[in-house]
C-alpha cells in the first residue's frame, strides 16, 4: 500500500514538474510570438486567454510542487519552538494535524470548485478554440485535487516512516 501511495505521489511530482515546464515555455513562446506579430500588424486572437489559462494552470502546478517539497506558505513558529526544546515528536503531530486539516480544506474547496465548474459548463461560453469556459475552469478542482492528494500523502506517509516534509523544514 505504501509503495502505491508513494508511487502516485512521485508520479504527480514528475507530471507537475513537466507540466509546469510546458506551461512556462508555452506562456513565453506565445507571448513573444504575439509581440513579434504586432510588428507586422497582425495578431493571434486566442493568445491572451490561452496565456491566462496557462498562468492559472502553472499556479496550481507550482502549488502541487511546493506542497510535496514542504515549501508552501506556512507559519511554523510553534513547530520550530518545539523542535528547539527537544520536543520533535509533538512537532510531528502538529505537522500531521496541519496536513490533515489542509487535506480536508482542499477537499471542500475541490467540491465547491466542481460545483462552480458545473455552473460554467451550463451557462458559460466558448473562450478560445471553441472550448467552453467550464472545461477551462476545470483547472481549479483538478489543481485542488492534486494538492489535496499531496497533503493526504504527507499525513498518511508520516505514519509509514516517511518524512513529513522533504525540504524546507
Amino acid at each position: 500500500m505504501k509503495a502505491i501511495l508513494k508511487g502516485i505521489d512521485e508520479l504527480i511530482e514528475k507530471l507537475s514538474s513537466w507540466g509546469l515546464v510546458f506551461c512556462v515555455f508555452g506562456m513565453l513562446s506565445i507571448s513573444v510570438l504575439s509581440i513579434v506579430l504586432r510588428w507586422f500588424s497582425t495578431s493571434i486572437h486566442w493568445s491572451e486567454p490561452f496565456v491566462r489559462h496557462l498562468v492559472f494552470m502553472s499556479t496550481f502546478l507550482g502549488g502541487v510542487l511546493a506542497t510535496g517539497r514542504g515549501t508552501h506558505i506556512g507559519i511554523d513558529i510553534i513547530g520550530k519552538w518545539l523542535e528547539s526544546k527537544g520536543k520533535a515528536d509533538v512537532s510531528i503531530w502538529i505537522q500531521r494535524v496541519i496536513a490533515l486539516a489542509s487535506f480536508g480544506t482542499l477537499i471542500w474547496l475541490m467540491d465547491a470548485s466542481k460545483n462552480f465548474m458545473i455552473v460554467e459548463l451550463k451557462y458559460g461560453k466558448p473562450v478560445f478554440w471553441g472550448i467552453p469556459s467550464g472545461y477551462l475552469v476545470g483547472i481549479i478542482p483538478f489543481g485542488f485535487g492534486l494538492i489535496a492528494y499531496r497533503f493526504f500523502w504527507l499525513f498518511v506517509g508520516s505514519f509509514m516512516g516517511e518524512k513529513i516534509l522533504k525540504e524546507g523544514h
